[in-house]
């Protein structure tokens, strides 16, 4: 067959739209070799004048070289074309899909009819096309890379055929899994359970799959809570020989060891932490020093002292990158033998620890500054609310070394929000459970003065560790590989449409430079507080913001206005930081820096693991505010929009944090538009207008545990 036959415009959209269904029929079978017939009958295009049109796409789809002509009538798909692009796949609630790109603004859409065997996160390969004149399309051509292969789902049992079907989270797998007979796992109908993928013939609807794990009924809180951790590929057991190697962890302190480090354990040292926290991994020590300036050391737990690279105990830890934090239990990184004891700083115990130990003036400026292993002795642990009992009332044990602490610490922090830092400070929902697990009150975290006590020398902790690796001693980089928690700047789209809709409130913002942004973020944040678009715009602000990552290049921190910021502070929960303690050990020890090729690939797993655990504590939540609301169906509560949507919006409770949907087609009173822009939707007739941050009252209609969902109803004032 010819190439470089003409198309007129007038047949051109025709014959794109043929085309388009011509590569999906080959799709099927990528690497089947078709004729003309064989495409036409596949495509049920049958009479003469569609069989003459089959071929005139034929031609063109050769001209685009979508396709090849291995022989004279016989077609394949060309994979290797300049049309086809590598990316993940990314599926919404509708079934179709977009496709992340490297390198490109732009996200790919992909229709549910094109997505072919793909899976929410796979690596794919798509063609790309323009349809019928608008943005760029694409198909999925194979699946590069499978992202998983077990997934969590509700077992549907297909009475008298011994077969069935596990029907998932539409968010993870957009298709059920035919589930034979002798590989149901014991499962019955309707218990929800974790099936394995195992085969996905082509041209086959569903992929085959067994049953691996039957978690329980739907909606039961075990059952909830494990279906989220499975969902996102963590585990909340660890395997018995990591479990061993733990337990036979040689505890005792030794003074061998003890002499190899700087030995701390005569200063008053203690730990400030939630009131029920087992993990201890910092604390900090104060004593005054003869020329009047005050010694403060930041104590770390030395994990590595005990996870040993090599060790199935540190391949287990890596794996997992980070601790679980859900709303009723930890899942941790370590085996809790090592992060609620051996590790953990508890009080009246020995322990060894890596510090950062700063001189400091009474106007809180460093005058020395020292890095390395030590040995402590904790005298006292305060939960959040004693510290900030001693900070408030001046009184109780050790309230003058608190207060001094106190003092050091809001003079650091003024000093970083003038030098750029964003004070992004949004209180936390939390949880007042019962001995089952069940949520009986809610409230929300608050920051106070003894968390930001905390904050403040665990960031400068942080910060000095970076740079005295980053940095030789007169400010030159040094170049050495080490593992940076980076934050970008925020993009400046985002920015402007942030300053637009906030000057619709009268608020003004200065994106001049970096700088003048920060001044105007911090000023905005605090011109909000008690208004009633302070949720609202918060939540804008937020969004504007890019999203803090691991990385051994050192482009700095926005948020908290730092050149160089690492993650030190957090061993016992953070795997990060236990690369960061054995770097920094490594260059103290007069080591070379090593290739950054292996910690980039670390870097990347940590950042991917951090976002899982992130996803799963969210998840969590959702389902415990959706399980205390079931006690509310059918009330009544004045709540805000949080987030609008062309299929409807959302209104979030102030007093508990719950948030549900309200979907247009349930608005009866008119007929609604979107206006993104604007972030709103309009009533075509009335007029009427829904707008983020609009305070309205609704009714709690359904409250569905499965899905994790809570559905509203508008009620007319």
């Amino acid at each position: 067959m010819a190439k470089g036959k003409y198309f007129s415009d007038k047949n051109n959209n025709k014959l794109q739209e043929i085309g388009r269904l011509i590569l999906r029929f080959m799709n099927e079978k990528s690497g089947k070799i078709y004729n003309y017939k064989q495409i036409a009958d596949g495509i049920d295009y049958k009479n003469p004048r569609q069989r003459e049109l089959v071929i005139q796409s034929l031609h063109k789809l050769l001209s685009d070289q979508r396709i090849k002509e291995v022989e004279k009538g016989k077609f394949i798909i060309n994979i290797k074309i300049e049309g086809t692009l590598t990316g993940t796949i990314d599926f919404n609630q509708t079934g179709n899909a977009y496709v992340k790109v490297a390198g490109l603004d732009d996200d790919i859409f992909v229709h549910s009819k094109n997505v072919k065997d793909a899976l929410q996160g796979d690596t794919v390969l798509i063609v790309t096309y323009h349809f019928k004149g608008k943005k760029v399309e694409g198909s999925v051509l194979e699946v590069i890379e499978r992202k998983r292969d077990q997934f969590v789902g509700t077992f549907q049992f297909i009475k008298y055929k011994d077969f069935g079907f596990v029907v998932g989270d539409k968010k993870h797998i957009n298709t059920d899994i035919f589930v034979p007979q002798g590989k149901i796992g014991g499962a019955k109908d309707g218990d929800k359970v974790i099936v394995k993928m195992i085969a996905w013939k082509a041209g086959e609807k569903n992929p085959e799959g067994e049953i691996i794990k039957v978690l329980g009924a739907p909606g039961e809180h075990e059952t909830e809570i494990h279906s989220i951790l499975a969902e996102y590929g963590l585990p909340y057991e660890f395997p018995e020989d990591v479990e061993k190697e733990a337990q036979d962890i040689d505890r005792r302190i030794h003074d061998h060891e003890v002499a190899k480090r700087r030995d701390m354990r005569g200063i008053c040292t203690f730990t400030i932490d939630p009131k029920d926290a087992k993990d201890f991994d910092d604390a900090l020590s104060i004593q005054k020093l003869d020329n009047g300036n005050w010694e403060i050391g930041v104590h770390i737990a030395d994990v590595s002292h005990y996870v040993v690279p090599g060790t199935i105990l540190d391949a287990e830890a890596y794996k997992r990158a980070t601790s679980v934090y859900l709303v009723d239990r930890v899942v941790p990184m370590l085996p809790e033998v090592l992060s609620n004891d051996v590790c953990s700083l508890r009080p009246n115990e020995e322990k060894y620890t890596f510090s950062a130990v700063f001189e400091l003036n009474d106007e809180a400026e460093i005058q020395n500054q020292w890095f390395g292993r030590t040995i402590i002795y904790s005298d006292r642990k305060f939960a959040y609310e004693e510290a900030q009992e001693r900070i408030e009332t001046k009184e109780g044990d050790l309230a003058e070394e608190i207060l001094t602490l106190d003092r050091l610490a809001k003079i650091m922090r003024k000093a970083r929000i003038e030098n750029g830092a964003i004070t992004f400070d949004r209180s936390e929902v939390r949880f007042n459970l019962d001995e089952k697990g069940e949520p009986i009150g809610v409230y929300f975290k608050v920051s106070k003065d003894s968390n930001h006590l905390i904050e403040e020398f665990m960031l400068l902790a942080n910060k000095k560790v970076s740079e005295f690796i980053s940095l030789n001693k007169k400010g030159v980089p040094t170049n050495n590989t080490f593992i940076y928690r980076i934050h970008e700047d925020p993009d400046p789209a985002k920015l402007e449409a942030l300053r637009d809709f906030v000057g619709t409130f009268g608020y003004t913002m200065n994106l001049a430079n970096t700088k003048k942004v920060a001044e105007s973020l911090n000023k905005l944040l605090s011109d909000i507080q008690g208004k009633g678009e302070e949720n609202m715009i918060e939540t804008l602000a937020m969004r504007s913001m890019s999203k803090a990552i691991y990385s051994t290049d050192p482009i700095g921190h926005y948020g908290l206005g730092f050149d160089y910021y690492s993650h030190f502070t957090s061993p016992i929960r953070r795997y990060p930081d236990l690369i960061a303690h054995r770097l920094l050990q490594h260059y103290l020890d007069g080591g070379k820096s090593p290739q950054k090729q292996e910690y980039d690939d670390k870097c990347k797993h940590c950042s991917s693991m951090e976002k899982l655990a992130s996803d799963a504590e969210r998840d969590s939540i959702k389902f415990m505010q959706v399980k205390f609301m079931e006690k509310h169906l059918g009330e009544d509560f004045t709540g805000v929009i949080s987030g609008v949507a062309d299929f409807g919006f959302w209104v979030q409770i102030p007093e508990n944090g719950a948030e549900g949907l309200i979907k247009l087609r349930d608005l009866m009173d008119d007929s609604y538009s979107y206006d993104a822009k604007n972030h709103a939707v309009y009533g075509s007739r009335t007029g009427n207008k829904y707008q983020l941050g609009d305070e309205v009252t609704i009714r709690v209609m359904k409250a569905n545990l499965i899905q994790k969902q809570l559905d509203f109803k508008i009620i007319e004032s």
